[in-house]
């Protein structure tokens, strides 16, 4: 097993493997990696090669924790861990385990820290690399826990899976006359974000608008505004990013407190679930509820209106 070290001009063979593997998703690419500006990550990303062939690769960054010398899956990403193709064996998942441990030893690092998707970006389940890192003594840093929906219903059916709640706040919303469509008003959604986080959490939106922008232009075909208006006001939205040809994650969701009882969520919810199941895609993530493993109850509920049940997003961790 040979390992090398992610320079730019194996940008383009990344990517493509990515595309190709069984579990790559948006945020493995090296063009979604590459809105972070120059300084603000050390990349120590790596790509593993079996005969001369790449047989995977492990999105990462060298981070210094006090006293520890940790590699860490890219913290500018929400997944990470090694993405493999979708004949990977038992076998090529220990190597990879076990080369990965000795580069990190040569390399001086303290620790490993891995954090994969949930299953339900795979094109076939696999907990192959799971078991070789349990097998290699990793344990659990955290899990946490994501809220999906499975989409394996005809789009005329979708009302019928929310709850009683849920499907009574989508008839308001049509006869109180809110419309839904896609747009590019993303300063306009940014300022009811920003708002929304700030009055709730206290917290800014994970991306400033300008580098949403910037994402919009890298992936004009996998990012997408979908927003709810009361006559020509936008009063609501969902920031879709559509992660592999399985999964589409709802990666921001904000409403006007204003204009809650319009109750525009939901029917975006609604028309983004049928679109979703027109275009082929198998589930649908409204990201995870739980921070450092603490549940937001209200938010769970909310999210399981839609018919969510939960799945792990493990992150993995091990002394070396």
């Amino acid at each position: 097993m040979e390992i090398v070290r992610y320079k730019e001009h194996h940008a383009e063979e990344w990517d493509r493997f990515v595309w190709a593997a069984n579990n790559g998703t948006i945020f493995h690419t090296r063009r979604f990696l590459s809105y972070h500006p120059p300084g603000r990550f050390e990349d120590h990303s790596l790509l593993f090669y079996k005969r001369g062939k790449l047989l995977a690769l492990l999105p990462a960054v060298r981070i210094d924790r006090g006293n520890s010398n940790v590699l860490s899956s890219h913290c500018g990403a929400s997944y990470g861990g090694f993405v493999v193709k979708a004949d990977l064996s038992i076998r090529d998942a220990f190597m990879l385990v076990d080369a990965l441990l000795d580069y990190t030893r040569s390399q001086k690092f303290d620790v490993l820290e891995l954090t994969h998707p949930p299953q339900v970006y795979w094109e076939k389940p696999s907990n192959y690399i799971d078991f070789a890192l349990f097998q290699r003594n990793f344990v659990y840093k955290k899990r946490e826990i994501s809220s999906v929906v499975p989409l394996n219903f005809p789009p005329e059916r979708v009302l019928e899976t929310f709850s009683a709640e849920s499907r009574r706040a989508v008839r308001r919303a049509l006869k109180l006359g809110v419309r839904v469509r896609r747009c590019d008003a993303y300063e306009d959604f940014y300022q009811i974000l920003q708002k929304n986080l700030k009055m709730r959490h206290n917290v800014r939106p994970t991306h400033t608008v300008e580098e949403l922008v910037r994402l919009k232009d890298l992936f004009p075909e996998r990012i997408h505004l979908v927003a709810a208006f009361v006559e020509e006001r936008m009063v609501a939205g969902v920031v879709l990013f559509y992660c592999n040809s399985r999964t589409n994650l709802a990666f921001y969701i904000s409403h006007n407190e204003e204009y809650q009882q319009y109750r525009p969520v939901n029917l975006l919810f609604y028309q983004i679930f049928q679109d979703s199941i027109r275009e082929g895609f198998r589930w649908f993530d409204f990201g995870i509820f739980t921070v450092n493993m603490e549940p937001n109850w209200g938010l769970g509920h909310f999210k399981e209106g839609f018919g969510a049940q939960g799945v792990f997003r493990d992150t993995f961790h091990r002394a070396v």
